[in-house]
């Protein structure tokens, strides 16, 4: 008797499994269908003043786009970087609208907490649909982003953009007609948009508009995505093999041991137990460091794909460590966008002279970018313990040696900051 109803319990749970990845595709598949169109690329040249009814023509031979995806992981230097290129006159800049897919898709339909096959089948789903969302965003295809908005845009309106304040375009004009011209310029040459809080675009813009922001996007020459929910880099292969898509990927990384220390300033939920071992130096019995393991071999396994220089990646690879970009930041900045074959304009190195000298972070806002790059960026060796740091160390060691990190074998090494543990190491563009 105990062993039919063991039987018919594991039939339930497996009926349950297979019902939670029906769900999901059932749902993936729909949206995809609903979205899915045509792929024209249609721009409107660039100062042009042209009507509303010359902005719907469609250039029989437009203008050649770049399309830039920032690759990263949570805390890793992903804002600051973005920036270098959001505050670029005619870079169109999104701020994780992947985020979106992720809390749609995810929070309605991957609640089991039984990890499977079936997790595995909504994992590849998953990053089904932010390929697909990528490739309509860089074609300027912002309505897309209302099948994963949340609540839905009302006649192409929404307040629920995540992170709309992070991007300027979407808090100038056009899109945002409610902030006078005058005060825009006067943002953007005294270098104070920047320091702008984002919550000010909101209340001063109002409801975004998609309409006129996919206008805007298209009037620009370049278009840039920042997304820390895409682990590898070779989950992107079909988008950078795609013909009709200029993609250049770059790979923001950092150390793990930075990363960690930011993750526990930013999120003390999550990193509850992390934060007691910080404080007290007693390591808790709870202590979860699978989060670490998982950023470490997703490290690992995506730099050693670029770095190994696959045909496919010919020209559309760039690695970039956060502590090379913030320990000189003109130099770096000024590589990176010779590798994207854009030139920078003045608007970005008036954004790095007031933003990699401060004193701190402004407003204390986690994702804040004003601050003195070069001591932020190994500013963890004052703050994690010896004991914290040798289990990272333990954990990503491939990941260290990979990325020319070095290890320290004291207390004493790791306060010396007269010695940097970022190697003076060269990752050249694969060109």
């Amino acid at each position: 008797m105990t062993g039919h109803k063991s039987t018919a319990m594991e039939c339930s749970w497996k009926a349950v499994l297979l019902l939670v990845v029906a769900s999901l595709a059932i749902q993936y598949t729909a949206i995809r269908t609903f979205i899915a169109k045509p792929f024209t690329i249609c721009r409107v040249p660039k100062h042009t003043g042209c009507g509303p009814s010359l902005a719907a023509s469609c250039d029989p031979q437009p203008q050649p786009v770049t399309h830039i995806l920032i690759l990263a992981t949570t805390r890793s230097g992903s804002s600051f970087i973005g920036q270098l290129l959001n505050q670029h006159s005619d870079i169109f800049y999104l701020f994780e609208p992947l985020y979106h897919v992720q809390t749609t898709l995810i929070n309605t339909s991957l609640r089991s907490r039984h990890p499977s096959s079936p997790a595995a089948d909504g994992r590849r789903l998953l990053l089904g649909a932010y390929r697909d969302l990528l490739r309509s965003l860089f074609n300027c295809q912002l309505h897309d982003l209302e099948t994963y908005i949340k609540p839905a845009p009302d006649k192409h309106r929404t307040q629920r953009l995540f992170r709309r304040g992070a991007s300027k375009a979407l808090c100038s004009p056009p899109v945002c007609a409610t902030l006078p011209p005058a005060l825009g310029g006067e943002l953007e040459q005294e270098g104070a948009a920047e320091r702008w809080e984002e919550g000010e675009c909101v209340r001063r813009c109002g409801a975004l508009n998609l309409t006129l922001a996919a206008q805007a996007c298209s009037r620009r020459h370049h278009i840039a995505i920042k997304t820390v929910r895409i682990p590898e880099i070779g989950d992107l292969r079909t988008l950078v093999e795609d013909p009709r898509l200029n993609l250049k990927v770059i790979q923001l990384v950092r150390d793990p041991r930075g990363i960690l220390s930011s993750r526990i300033d930013t999120f003390p939920e999550s990193f509850r137990a992390w934060k007691i071992w910080r404080n007290s130096g007693r390591r808790p019995y709870n202590l979860d460091a699978s989060h670490l393991s998982a950023t470490c071999e997703d490290f690992v396994n995506s730099v050693g794909t670029g770095l190994g220089r696959p045909s496919w990646l010919k020209g559309r690879y760039m690695l970039v460590r956060y502590e090379d970009l913030a320990r000189e930041p003109e130099k770096k900045t000024e590589e990176i966008y010779r590798f994207l074959g854009v030139m920078m304009d003045g608007n970005v190195q008036r954004w790095i002279l007031n933003n990699t000298r401060g004193a701190g972070a402004s407003g204390n806002h986690k994702y804040a970018t004003v601050r003195d790059s070069a001591a932020t960026a190994e500013g963890w060796r004052f703050k994690l313990s010896y004991d914290m740091v040798e289990l990272v160390q333990n954990l990503c060691n491939l990941t260290l040696a990979q990325l020319g990190y070095r290890m320290v074998n004291s207390p004493e090494e790791l306060r010396n900051m007269s010695v940097s543990l970022a190697e003076d190491k060269t990752f050249l563009p694969f060109l």
